[in-house]
Protein backbone atom coordinates (compact mmCIF):
# COMPACT_ATOMS: atom_id res chain seq x y z
CA UNK A 1 0.00 0.00 0.00
CA UNK A 2 1.05 3.55 -0.69
CA UNK A 3 0.67 6.68 1.30
CA UNK A 4 -1.16 8.73 -1.85
CA UNK A 5 -3.43 7.84 -4.25
CA UNK A 6 -3.89 10.58 -7.42
CA UNK A 7 -7.20 11.07 -8.14
CA UNK A 8 -8.37 12.48 -11.87
CA UNK A 9 -10.37 14.95 -10.56
CA UNK A 10 -12.05 16.71 -7.18
CA UNK A 11 -15.71 16.70 -6.88
CA UNK A 12 -16.22 18.36 -10.15
CA UNK A 13 -14.25 17.97 -13.49
CA UNK A 14 -12.53 21.53 -13.19
CA UNK A 15 -11.22 20.08 -9.16
CA UNK A 16 -7.76 19.63 -10.25
CA UNK A 17 -5.16 18.46 -9.35
CA UNK A 18 -7.07 15.95 -6.83
CA UNK A 19 -5.63 13.15 -4.64
CA UNK A 20 -6.00 11.19 -1.34
CA UNK A 21 -2.98 10.85 1.07
CA UNK A 22 -1.94 9.91 4.52
CA UNK A 23 0.42 12.34 6.39
CA UNK A 24 1.70 9.56 8.18
CA UNK A 25 1.43 5.95 7.69
CA UNK A 26 0.78 4.11 4.45
CA UNK A 27 -3.38 4.28 3.19
CA UNK A 28 -5.33 1.70 4.88
CA UNK A 29 -6.72 0.25 1.48
CA UNK A 30 -5.75 -1.06 -2.24
CA UNK A 31 -7.33 -0.54 -5.32
CA UNK A 32 -7.60 -3.92 -6.77
CA UNK A 33 -9.72 -2.81 -9.87
CA UNK A 34 -10.55 0.37 -11.61
CA UNK A 35 -9.91 4.29 -10.80
CA UNK A 36 -12.33 5.24 -8.01
CA UNK A 37 -13.08 8.99 -8.03
CA UNK A 38 -13.05 11.44 -5.21
CA UNK A 39 -16.69 10.79 -4.37
CA UNK A 40 -16.30 6.93 -4.58
CA UNK A 41 -13.87 7.77 -1.90
CA UNK A 42 -16.03 9.70 0.85
CA UNK A 43 -19.02 7.21 0.03
CA UNK A 44 -16.19 4.38 -0.09
CA UNK A 45 -14.79 5.34 3.19
CA UNK A 46 -17.91 6.56 5.15
CA UNK A 47 -20.77 3.21 3.90
CA UNK A 48 -17.39 1.18 4.91
CA UNK A 49 -17.48 2.75 8.76
CA UNK A 50 -21.45 2.25 8.78
CA UNK A 51 -21.58 -1.73 7.64
CA UNK A 52 -17.98 -2.06 10.13
CA UNK A 53 -20.39 -0.75 13.06
CA UNK A 54 -23.21 -2.77 11.79
CA UNK A 55 -21.23 -5.70 11.91
CA UNK A 56 -20.03 -5.34 15.37
CA UNK A 57 -23.47 -4.43 16.65
CA UNK A 58 -25.38 -7.45 15.85
CA UNK A 59 -23.03 -10.02 14.88
CA UNK A 60 -24.12 -10.08 11.53
CA UNK A 61 -22.69 -9.74 7.86
CA UNK A 62 -23.72 -5.98 6.59
CA UNK A 63 -24.02 -4.31 3.52
CA UNK A 64 -24.73 -0.48 2.84
CA UNK A 65 -25.85 1.57 -0.50
CA UNK A 66 -24.17 4.89 -0.71
CA UNK A 67 -25.07 8.00 -2.89
CA UNK A 68 -23.27 11.22 -2.72
CA UNK A 69 -22.01 10.70 1.24
CA UNK A 70 -25.46 8.83 2.28
CA UNK A 71 -27.00 5.48 2.03
CA UNK A 72 -29.87 4.64 0.12
CA UNK A 73 -29.74 1.75 2.09
CA UNK A 74 -28.28 -0.32 4.88
CA UNK A 75 -29.37 -4.04 6.20
CA UNK A 76 -27.77 -7.17 7.99
CA UNK A 77 -28.30 -10.62 7.37
CA UNK A 78 -31.58 -11.55 8.06
CA UNK A 79 -33.12 -14.18 6.10
CA UNK A 80 -35.76 -12.72 3.39
CA UNK A 81 -38.99 -13.96 2.66
CA UNK A 82 -39.96 -14.89 -0.87
CA UNK A 83 -41.78 -12.04 -1.34
CA UNK A 84 -38.91 -9.70 -0.82
CA UNK A 85 -36.43 -11.92 -2.94
CA UNK A 86 -39.08 -11.27 -5.94
CA UNK A 87 -39.02 -7.15 -5.60
CA UNK A 88 -35.50 -7.16 -4.85
CA UNK A 89 -34.82 -9.63 -8.44
CA UNK A 90 -32.65 -12.16 -6.75
CA UNK A 91 -35.53 -14.86 -6.35
CA UNK A 92 -33.54 -16.93 -8.82
CA UNK A 93 -30.18 -16.65 -7.10
CA UNK A 94 -28.49 -18.57 -4.28
CA UNK A 95 -27.58 -15.92 -1.50
CA UNK A 96 -25.41 -16.27 1.11
CA UNK A 97 -25.47 -14.30 4.45
CA UNK A 98 -23.26 -11.53 2.80
CA UNK A 99 -25.62 -11.51 -0.61
CA UNK A 100 -28.84 -11.65 1.35
CA UNK A 101 -27.39 -8.07 3.27
CA UNK A 102 -26.62 -6.89 0.39
CA UNK A 103 -29.62 -7.70 -1.67
CA UNK A 104 -31.79 -5.93 1.18
CA UNK A 105 -29.48 -2.42 1.10
CA UNK A 106 -30.19 -2.42 -3.00
CA UNK A 107 -33.59 -3.00 -2.78
CA UNK A 108 -35.01 -0.53 -0.02
CA UNK A 109 -34.61 2.13 -1.91
CA UNK A 110 -33.61 0.98 -5.81
CA UNK A 111 -34.15 4.39 -7.49
CA UNK A 112 -31.88 5.80 -5.66
CA UNK A 113 -29.59 3.18 -4.70
CA UNK A 114 -28.91 3.01 -9.19
CA UNK A 115 -25.28 3.95 -9.76
CA UNK A 116 -24.47 3.33 -5.80
CA UNK A 117 -20.77 2.29 -4.05
CA UNK A 118 -21.06 -0.50 -2.22
CA UNK A 119 -19.72 -1.52 1.33
CA UNK A 120 -19.53 -4.82 2.61
CA UNK A 121 -18.51 -6.07 6.05
CA UNK A 122 -17.12 -9.50 5.39
CA UNK A 123 -15.15 -10.55 2.17
CA UNK A 124 -16.84 -10.72 -0.71
CA UNK A 125 -17.82 -14.12 -1.93
CA UNK A 126 -19.19 -15.61 -5.38
CA UNK A 127 -22.95 -14.99 -4.59
CA UNK A 128 -22.51 -11.47 -3.32
CA UNK A 129 -20.57 -10.68 -6.97
CA UNK A 130 -23.13 -12.05 -8.71
CA UNK A 131 -25.68 -9.67 -7.38
CA UNK A 132 -23.64 -6.63 -7.84
CA UNK A 133 -22.46 -7.87 -11.26
CA UNK A 134 -26.31 -7.57 -12.73
CA UNK A 135 -26.93 -4.28 -10.91
CA UNK A 136 -25.54 -0.98 -12.24
CA UNK A 137 -23.11 0.54 -9.59
CA UNK A 138 -19.75 2.59 -9.66
CA UNK A 139 -17.53 0.38 -7.36
CA UNK A 140 -17.29 -1.80 -4.06
CA UNK A 141 -15.28 -1.58 -0.40
CA UNK A 142 -15.01 -4.66 1.07
CA UNK A 143 -12.10 -6.16 3.56
CA UNK A 144 -11.36 -9.03 0.93
CA UNK A 145 -12.49 -10.80 -2.07
CA UNK A 146 -12.38 -14.91 -2.80
CA UNK A 147 -10.42 -15.42 -6.28
CA UNK A 148 -14.22 -15.79 -7.90
CA UNK A 149 -15.85 -12.94 -6.47
CA UNK A 150 -12.79 -10.65 -7.96
CA UNK A 151 -12.91 -12.42 -11.43
CA UNK A 152 -16.55 -11.46 -11.80
CA UNK A 153 -15.76 -7.78 -10.36
CA UNK A 154 -12.90 -7.10 -12.49
CA UNK A 155 -15.10 -8.07 -16.09
CA UNK A 156 -17.47 -5.49 -14.74
CA UNK A 157 -17.96 -2.17 -16.56
CA UNK A 158 -15.77 -3.61 -19.54
CA UNK A 159 -13.10 -3.89 -17.03
CA UNK A 160 -13.03 -0.58 -15.30
CA UNK A 161 -15.11 -1.50 -12.52
CA UNK A 162 -14.44 0.09 -8.73
CA UNK A 163 -12.89 -2.92 -6.38
CA UNK A 164 -11.41 -1.35 -3.20
CA UNK A 165 -9.71 -3.86 -0.44
CA UNK A 166 -9.90 -1.70 2.71
CA UNK A 167 -7.58 -3.35 5.93
CA UNK A 168 -10.02 -4.15 8.17
CA UNK A 169 -7.38 -3.17 11.22
CA UNK A 170 -7.13 -0.15 10.27
CA UNK A 171 -8.00 2.83 13.00
CA UNK A 172 -7.73 6.45 12.38
CA UNK A 173 -6.55 8.95 14.49
CA UNK A 174 -8.63 10.27 17.34
CA UNK A 175 -8.85 13.79 16.09
CA UNK A 176 -9.99 14.56 12.35
CA UNK A 177 -9.68 17.39 10.41
CA UNK A 178 -11.51 18.87 7.44
CA UNK A 179 -10.20 21.78 5.58
CA UNK A 180 -13.35 24.65 4.46
CA UNK A 181 -12.48 27.67 2.75
CA UNK A 182 -9.17 27.73 3.62
CA UNK A 183 -9.63 26.92 7.18
CA UNK A 184 -8.90 23.53 9.30
CA UNK A 185 -11.62 22.49 11.53
CA UNK A 186 -10.65 20.34 14.34
CA UNK A 187 -12.96 17.61 16.43
CA UNK A 188 -12.86 14.23 18.26
CA UNK A 189 -13.96 11.64 15.92
CA UNK A 190 -17.63 10.21 16.46
CA UNK A 191 -16.51 7.15 18.50
CA UNK A 192 -19.77 6.36 19.89
CA UNK A 193 -20.75 3.05 20.77
CA UNK A 194 -24.80 2.13 19.57
CA UNK A 195 -26.27 -0.17 21.41
CA UNK A 196 -29.28 -1.53 23.66
CA UNK A 197 -27.71 0.61 26.31
CA UNK A 198 -29.20 3.73 24.71
CA UNK A 199 -32.82 2.26 24.93
CA UNK A 200 -33.15 2.28 28.52
CA UNK A 201 -34.70 5.44 28.92
CA UNK A 202 -38.24 4.93 28.21
CA UNK A 203 -40.72 7.92 28.78
CA UNK A 204 -44.00 6.62 27.19
CA UNK A 205 -46.53 4.65 28.70
CA UNK A 206 -45.64 1.45 26.44
CA UNK A 207 -42.11 0.34 27.47
CA UNK A 208 -42.05 -2.68 25.66
CA UNK A 209 -39.45 -2.93 22.85
CA UNK A 210 -38.86 -6.18 21.38
CA UNK A 211 -35.63 -8.01 20.53
CA UNK A 212 -36.02 -7.16 16.37
CA UNK A 213 -36.95 -4.26 17.11
CA UNK A 214 -34.15 -3.34 19.47
CA UNK A 215 -31.74 -4.85 16.48
CA UNK A 216 -33.73 -2.28 13.92
CA UNK A 217 -33.57 0.83 16.16
CA UNK A 218 -29.65 0.04 16.43
CA UNK A 219 -29.47 -0.34 12.59
CA UNK A 220 -31.37 2.67 12.17
CA UNK A 221 -28.92 4.58 14.67
CA UNK A 222 -25.92 3.37 12.95
CA UNK A 223 -27.01 4.27 9.57
CA UNK A 224 -28.13 7.99 11.14
CA UNK A 225 -24.20 8.23 12.26
CA UNK A 226 -23.13 8.28 8.55
CA UNK A 227 -26.32 9.92 7.04
CA UNK A 228 -25.77 13.76 5.84
CA UNK A 229 -27.72 15.63 8.58
CA UNK A 230 -30.69 16.46 8.89
CA UNK A 231 -31.73 12.65 8.80
CA UNK A 232 -34.43 10.28 9.73
CA UNK A 233 -34.41 6.32 9.20
CA UNK A 234 -37.38 3.89 9.29
CA UNK A 235 -35.96 0.18 9.26
CA UNK A 236 -37.45 -3.17 9.64
CA UNK A 237 -36.70 -6.75 9.33
CA UNK A 238 -33.47 -5.83 10.08
CA UNK A 239 -33.07 -3.10 6.84
CA UNK A 240 -33.48 0.59 6.55
CA UNK A 241 -36.87 0.97 4.72
CA UNK A 242 -36.61 4.76 4.28
CA UNK A 243 -34.19 7.20 5.14
CA UNK A 244 -34.48 11.05 4.76
CA UNK A 245 -31.00 13.02 4.21
CA UNK A 246 -29.89 16.10 4.29
CA UNK A 247 -33.08 18.12 4.93
CA UNK A 248 -33.17 21.35 7.13
CA UNK A 249 -36.67 20.90 8.89
CA UNK A 250 -37.13 17.55 10.83
CA UNK A 251 -40.94 17.07 9.56
CA UNK A 252 -39.34 17.11 5.91
CA UNK A 253 -36.82 14.54 7.33
CA UNK A 254 -39.80 12.41 8.49
CA UNK A 255 -41.73 12.66 5.53
CA UNK A 256 -38.95 11.99 2.71
CA UNK A 257 -37.99 9.02 4.95
CA UNK A 258 -41.70 7.67 5.57
CA UNK A 259 -42.68 7.91 1.98
CA UNK A 260 -39.94 6.34 0.69
CA UNK A 261 -41.00 3.31 3.67
CA UNK A 262 -44.29 3.61 1.77
CA UNK A 263 -43.36 2.62 -1.22
CA UNK A 264 -40.94 -0.36 -0.35
CA UNK A 265 -44.57 -1.75 1.55
CA UNK A 266 -46.40 -0.57 -2.15
CA UNK A 267 -44.03 -2.40 -3.70
CA UNK A 268 -45.07 -6.00 -2.24
CA UNK A 269 -48.91 -5.10 -2.98
CA UNK A 270 -50.75 -8.23 -4.85
CA UNK A 271 -51.29 -5.28 -8.35
CA UNK A 272 -47.55 -4.69 -8.20
CA UNK A 273 -46.16 -8.28 -7.73
CA UNK A 274 -48.39 -9.71 -10.15
CA UNK A 275 -47.81 -6.44 -13.41
CA UNK A 276 -47.62 -8.22 -16.47
CA UNK A 277 -44.32 -6.96 -17.61
CA UNK A 278 -43.62 -7.23 -21.37
CA UNK A 279 -40.29 -9.91 -21.95
CA UNK A 280 -36.53 -8.38 -21.47
CA UNK A 281 -37.37 -4.90 -19.98
CA UNK A 282 -34.83 -3.46 -18.05
CA UNK A 283 -34.21 -3.52 -14.71
CA UNK A 284 -34.11 0.20 -14.07
CA UNK A 285 -37.11 0.60 -16.36
CA UNK A 286 -39.01 -1.45 -14.44
CA UNK A 287 -37.93 -0.10 -11.05
CA UNK A 288 -38.49 3.54 -12.54
CA UNK A 289 -42.15 1.90 -14.22
CA UNK A 290 -43.36 0.93 -10.46
CA UNK A 291 -42.41 3.76 -8.79
CA UNK A 292 -44.74 6.19 -11.16
CA UNK A 293 -47.35 3.10 -10.68
CA UNK A 294 -47.94 3.77 -7.24
CA UNK A 295 -48.07 7.23 -7.13
CA UNK A 296 -50.57 9.49 -8.05
CA UNK A 297 -49.06 10.43 -11.49
CA UNK A 298 -50.00 6.42 -12.68
CA UNK A 299 -51.15 7.42 -15.45
CA UNK A 300 -48.14 8.59 -17.25
CA UNK A 301 -47.15 4.71 -17.46
CA UNK A 302 -51.17 3.38 -18.26
CA UNK A 303 -52.17 6.13 -21.07
CA UNK A 304 -53.36 4.91 -24.01
CA UNK A 305 -49.91 4.19 -26.35
CA UNK A 306 -47.67 4.36 -23.34
CA UNK A 307 -48.23 1.44 -21.03
CA UNK A 308 -47.42 -0.85 -24.36
CA UNK A 309 -43.99 0.21 -24.12
CA UNK A 310 -43.66 -1.86 -20.37
CA UNK A 311 -46.96 -4.40 -20.34
CA UNK A 312 -48.01 -7.09 -22.15
CA UNK A 313 -51.89 -6.52 -20.87
CA UNK A 314 -53.12 -2.78 -19.24
CA UNK A 315 -52.76 -3.02 -15.33
CA UNK A 316 -55.48 -1.84 -13.46
CA UNK A 317 -55.12 1.10 -11.09
CA UNK A 318 -53.38 0.84 -7.63
CA UNK A 319 -56.75 3.60 -6.05
CA UNK A 320 -55.83 5.65 -3.40
CA UNK A 321 -58.07 3.60 -1.27
CA UNK A 322 -56.18 0.57 -1.94
CA UNK A 323 -53.04 2.16 -0.85
CA UNK A 324 -54.33 3.52 1.93
CA UNK A 325 -55.37 -0.02 3.12
CA UNK A 326 -52.26 -1.86 1.88
CA UNK A 327 -50.36 0.55 4.41
CA UNK A 328 -52.63 0.11 7.56
CA UNK A 329 -51.12 -3.31 7.34
CA UNK A 330 -47.68 -2.09 7.59
CA UNK A 331 -46.72 -2.45 11.42
CA UNK A 332 -43.93 -2.93 13.79
CA UNK A 333 -41.72 -0.40 11.91
CA UNK A 334 -38.87 1.35 14.22
CA UNK A 335 -37.91 4.59 13.78
CA UNK A 336 -34.34 6.78 14.77
CA UNK A 337 -33.55 10.21 14.39
CA UNK A 338 -30.30 11.52 14.54
CA UNK A 339 -32.13 14.82 16.72
CA UNK A 340 -34.92 15.23 18.94
CA UNK A 341 -38.30 16.00 17.66
CA UNK A 342 -39.66 19.19 17.83
CA UNK A 343 -43.42 18.67 17.60
CA UNK A 344 -45.36 15.85 17.53
CA UNK A 345 -46.38 16.04 13.89
CA UNK A 346 -43.35 13.65 13.23
CA UNK A 347 -44.75 11.35 15.08
CA UNK A 348 -48.34 11.33 13.44
CA UNK A 349 -46.26 11.01 10.11
CA UNK A 350 -44.69 7.96 11.16
CA UNK A 351 -47.80 6.18 12.49
CA UNK A 352 -49.31 6.77 8.90
CA UNK A 353 -45.94 4.64 7.91
CA UNK A 354 -46.32 1.57 10.81
CA UNK A 355 -44.20 3.30 13.18
CA UNK A 356 -44.36 1.31 16.91
CA UNK A 357 -40.62 2.01 18.27
CA UNK A 358 -38.60 5.32 18.14
CA UNK A 359 -35.20 6.11 19.22
CA UNK A 360 -34.36 9.74 19.34
CA UNK A 361 -32.17 11.96 21.68
CA UNK A 362 -34.82 13.57 23.76
CA UNK A 363 -34.32 16.93 24.61
CA UNK A 364 -37.15 19.49 23.08
CA UNK A 365 -38.95 22.14 25.32
CA UNK A 366 -41.74 19.95 23.81
CA UNK A 367 -40.93 16.72 24.66
CA UNK A 368 -44.18 16.21 26.78
CA UNK A 369 -46.14 17.08 23.53
CA UNK A 370 -43.92 14.22 21.49
CA UNK A 371 -44.50 12.21 24.37
CA UNK A 372 -48.12 12.59 24.29
CA UNK A 373 -48.50 11.88 20.37
CA UNK A 374 -46.72 8.68 21.19
CA UNK A 375 -49.08 7.58 23.53
CA UNK A 376 -51.62 8.66 21.84
CA UNK A 377 -50.88 5.75 18.73
CA UNK A 378 -49.48 3.16 22.35
CA UNK A 379 -45.69 3.78 20.59
CA UNK A 380 -42.73 2.55 22.62
CA UNK A 381 -40.33 5.55 22.36
CA UNK A 382 -36.37 5.52 23.89
CA UNK A 383 -34.77 8.71 24.37
CA UNK A 384 -31.34 7.78 23.80
CA UNK A 385 -30.01 11.10 24.75
CA UNK A 386 -27.00 11.15 22.16
CA UNK A 387 -27.11 13.53 18.70
CA UNK A 388 -25.78 12.15 15.48
CA UNK A 389 -25.26 15.15 13.43
CA UNK A 390 -22.96 13.91 10.12
CA UNK A 391 -21.82 16.52 8.03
Amino acid sequence: MANELELKYGCNPNQKPARIFMKEGELPIEVLNGRPGYINLLDAFNSWQLVKELKEATGLPAAASFKHVSPAGAAVAVEMSDTLKKIYFVDDMKLSPLATAYARARGADRMSSYGDFIALSDTCDEETARIINREVSDGVIAPDYTAEALEILKNKRKGTYNVIKIDPAYRPAPIEHKDVFGVTFEQGRNELKIDESLLKEMPTQNKEIPADAKRDLIIALITLKYTQSNSVCYAKDGQAIGIGAGQQSRIHCTRLAGNKADIWYLRQHPKVMNLPWIEKIRRADRDNTIDVYISEDYDDVLADGVWQQFFTEKPEVLTREEKRAWLNTMTGVALGSDAFFPFGDNIERAHKSGVSYIAQPGGSVRDDHVIGTCDKYNMAMAFTGIRLFHH
